[in-house]
């Protein structure tokens, strides 16, 4: 198989672990926390409350003209009834008591109350279960919290008004977005408080029912219609010392509960922020979604694993074979396209998990990007390492620590030293050698000439069949490049003694090298065209020390007195004198050096 079709399949094993990553963290709902949050910003907006639906609250208020609730005799609440239907053609449609009135007080105060609701004939009173506090597994499966105590009012009130339960579930992070509608105990079954009120609503008014859709715990997800303080809020000593009109009440539903924080009814809302709400006002926004049918249940947590983890290995492929901005638009679109689809499944009473496909597509796409960008480190790694084979590394290095290198054709003006090197007697050997020893042979010299050449920081130019040319102070600059031109071109010298033994040791046959190093202006830059270039130098200062470099004997380093003029106080030369060099009219005084002094380089 070749590189493609790997690549392929890593991709495709890539996309499949994405997948069963999405598909794994959808059925274990595995964030649930985040996921909450994500549907609270995405469903549970505030759309405006209903005005039917009015609370009548035992605030602080109240408390302190009243003194506790707990000493209250249910005189209170009958004198307050008689304030909300003493007009027959005014009176609400429904009345919910969010109180439990458990066990008798005192019997004319209860008695009383009973009597007022009877006349009313539209009283719902609260009960309540209390449950065990160790789960069990029912056979189908499901943790349940069996029933250990069922409160209900007492008596002589519960024979005259209807009863529902105010039990609300509070999910794992302590907020209220469900309720269940309704119970089962000892084979009766009984409905909550706010759904009882409204069967009662509808029954009085002829409205239809909304049937409610209810997941395999019986539970549905309350989409709220306001937030803390927003339904509209009465004293309840106010309406009970005749301050509030009664006509205000014509028509509506009157929920009546505790408002005060010391009274431990109020609870953690998605729309409540910092602020709690209280039991009666979590009733009123139930009741407002019994109206307007905007309950919940989620979607089965198998098909949505299964169609978003699809949906994310697709995506992982796309973001691999890709470039990073299609990759960023997709992900954009994908994560605003999905989270829109879920608000849109909301109106239609499904809900599906946020967080999980948009969070496994970011890290797939910044697990692609990362890799994306390593591996393009790692392939201009290996282009610098195959660059640093015809340039010195120190120059590799500072070409990829700018960064903004670019290689365009132009020159300019520079002083530089050139060296030029051959080898003496390798034509005459060539001829009797065969190709693989010649090969070997000449190898062996280019390796020490671009050796030498690299340790003294300078430019390996090209190789011009068996002759080498480099240059110092170019591309960039280079502190004291005459004398590491020199100090290259003695290097060479030097290891050709070794290399020359050792090859008239194995073949018979010896070489030598001839050296040439010139200083001064020429154009250094790229020549040729845009799609083949050559970085060089060209000028007189190059042929200069090219014809330097042919006058060279074997074994010799010859030197332009423009070199020896600013290296002399580091060098032992020995003066050959002017010497005519072909094609220049006038002749160059020459020297050879003999040794260098290397303490400062």
């Amino acid at each position: 198989m070749n590189a493609k079709g790997k690549q392929l399949l890593r991709h495709i094993a890539e996309a499949f672990l994405v997948g069963i990553l999405i598909f794994i963290m959808t059925i274990t709902n595995l964030f649930s926390a985040f996921d909450y949050m994500l549907k609270d910003a995405a469903y549970q907006i505030p759309r405006g409350i209903d005005s039917k639906i009015k609370i009548i609250g035992i605030d602080d208020r109240t408390l302190e003209q009243m003194g506790p609730i707990q000493t209250w005799s249910r005189d209170v609440y009958a004198r307050l009834l008689r304030q909300l239907v003493q007009e027959e053609s005014c009176k609400p449609v429904v009345i919910g008591f969010d109180i439990i009135f458990s066990g008798e007080v005192d019997a004319p105060g209860d008695e009383a109350f009973a009597d007022m609701c009877m006349r009313c004939g539209n009283v719902v009173t609260a009960s309540q279960f209390v449950y065990r506090e160790k789960g069990e597994i029912n056979k189908q499966g499901l943790m349940e919290y069996p029933i250990e105590t069922y409160l209900m009012p007492y008596e002589k009130l519960a024979a005259v008004t209807e009863q529902g339960f105010t039990n609300v579930s509070q999910d794992s992070d302590g907020l209220v977005r469900r309720i269940k509608r309704e119970e089962t105990m000892q084979g009766e079954t009984i409905s909550m408080f706010s759904h009882k009120i409204y069967e009662m609503y509808c029954g009085q008014t002829g409205e239809s029912l909304n049937e409610i859709s209810t997941d395999k715990y019986g539970k549905s997800l309350i989409n709220y219609s306001g937030k803390p303080g927003d339904y509209e809020y009465l004293s309840f000593v106010d309406v009970l010392d005749g301050k509030i009109d009664p006509r205000a009440f014509q028509g509506s539903i009157v929920l009546i509960g505790a408002y005060a924080t010391g009274m431990q009814d109020n609870f953690r809302v998605p729309v409540g922020g910092a602020d709690q709400m209280y039991g009666v006002e979590i009733h009123a926004n139930i009741l407002q979604s019994l109206f307007q049918n905007r309950f919940s249940v989620g979607a089965n947590p198998y098909v949505t694993g299964i169609i978003t983890g699809l949906l994310g290995a697709l995506l992982h492929l796309l973001f691999r074979r890709r470039g990073i901005k299609l990759s960023t638009a997709v992900l954009l679109l994908a994560i605003g396209g999905y989270v829109g689809i879920g608000i849109w499944l909301n109106e239609q009473h499904c809900t599906i998990p946020l967080l999980y496909l948009p969070l496994g597509i970011l890290l797939s796409y910044l697990y692609c990007l990362i890799s994306g960008y390593i591996l393009e480190k790692l392939r201009q790694r290996k282009m610098l390492a195959a660059f640093k084979k015809y340039v010195a590394p120190e120059i590799v290095d500072e070409i990829s620590k700018q960064g903004d290198f670019k290689i365009q054709l132009g020159g300019e003006n520079r002083d530089i030293a050139v060296l030029f090197v051959d080898i003496r007697g390798f034509t005459t050997m060539s001829e009797v050698l065969t190709p693989e020893e010649v090969v070997a042979i000449l190898n062996r010299y280019l390796n020490l000439t671009t050796n030498a050449i690299f340790k003294n920081k300078g430019t390996l130019d090209k190789f011009v069949g068996d002759a080498t040319m480099a240059v110092f102070n170019a591309p960039f600059d280079l502190d004291d490049y005459e004398f590491r031109a020199v100090c290259a071109a003695m290097d060479i010298v030097d290891g050709g003694a070794a290399l020359e033994k050792e090859l008239l040791e194995k073949f018979g046959r010896s070489v030598g090298f001839g050296v040439g190093v010139n200083c001064g202006e020429a154009v250094v830059g790229n020549v040729g065209c845009e799609f083949r270039m050559d970085y060089t130098a060209i000028g007189d200062t190059v042929n200069t020390a090219a014809r330097l470099e042919s006058n060279a004997k074997k074994g010799q380093v010859l030197i332009s007195d423009a070199v020896y003029e600013r290296v002399k106080d580091r060098v032992e030369v020995e003066e050959i004198g002017e010497i005519p060099l072909k094609g220049k009219s006038k002749g160059v005084f020459v020297y050879s050096v003999t040794s260098v002094k290397r303490e400062n380089v």
